[in-house]
């Protein structure tokens, strides 16, 4: 039996928003331990061609 859309894409998406959420707060206790304001990291890039933080999170669930 075919797997349903849901089937297929759901718990994948669901899994990746998780670990999404787990890198976050470890995102967001670093920057507490370090006394880094949040909006800092979250306008940060990796790399100079990425998107800052924001805008990718605003990818992936817009992706979701």
């Amino acid at each position: 039996m075919p797997l349903s859309m849901y089937q297929a894409s759901v718990p994948t998406l669901t899994r990746a928003l998780n670990n999404l959420i787990g890198v976050l707060e470890k995102g967001a206790a670093h920057a507490e331990a370090k006394k880094i304001d949040p909006a800092v990291l979250a306008a940060s890039r990796l790399f100079p061609d990425m998107f800052p933080l924001v805008k990718q999170i605003q990818i992936a669930s817009d992706v979701s």
